[in-house]
């Protein structure tokens, strides 16, 4: 029969090691999670600040008549539409990178985490015999 030791010592230590690490992932969510609420919030702003910027073209237009002021309303409702393009090319570029920087942080983060059960799962205790 076999007797194993069990060093509690390296058991408190291998605990405290991966509630750390855990509490740094979690630390690391909420601050992704605050990036990507920013983030929606400026997307949301932009947008509702081309809606304004369309409703306010359309009310000019609208107390002049004719061929001309048609003409300008949509001359100039397009130009906000491109305006509203080019901002939500370079959001979804920002939020690319975002995306990015959080995967790359959780691999980090989940690389960390197996090292140290890796090197938890090695460890002897002191005095313990080798199993053959």
């Amino acid at each position: 029969m076999t007797y194993r030791t069990y060093d509690l010592n390296t058991w408190l230590e291998t605990w405290k090691e991966t509630a750390a690490s855990f509490g740094k992932a979690q630390q690391d969510g909420f601050k992704a999670l605050e990036r990507f609420a920013r983030f929606n919030y400026a997307v949301a702003g932009d947008c509702l600040e081309a809606g304004l910027a369309h409703v306010k073209v359309a009310l000019n237009a609208r107390a002049a008549v004719g061929a001309q002021a048609v003409a300008e309303l949509l001359a100039k409702q397009a130009e906000l539409s491109n305006q509203l393009s080019e901002k939500l090319r370079a959001r979804a570029q920002e939020f690319s990178s975002l995306a990015t920087e959080v995967q790359e942080s959780v691999s980090s983060f989940a690389a960390a985490a197996t090292a140290t059960t890796r090197a938890a799962g090695t460890k002897r205790p002191e005095g313990a015999a080798e199993r053959h």
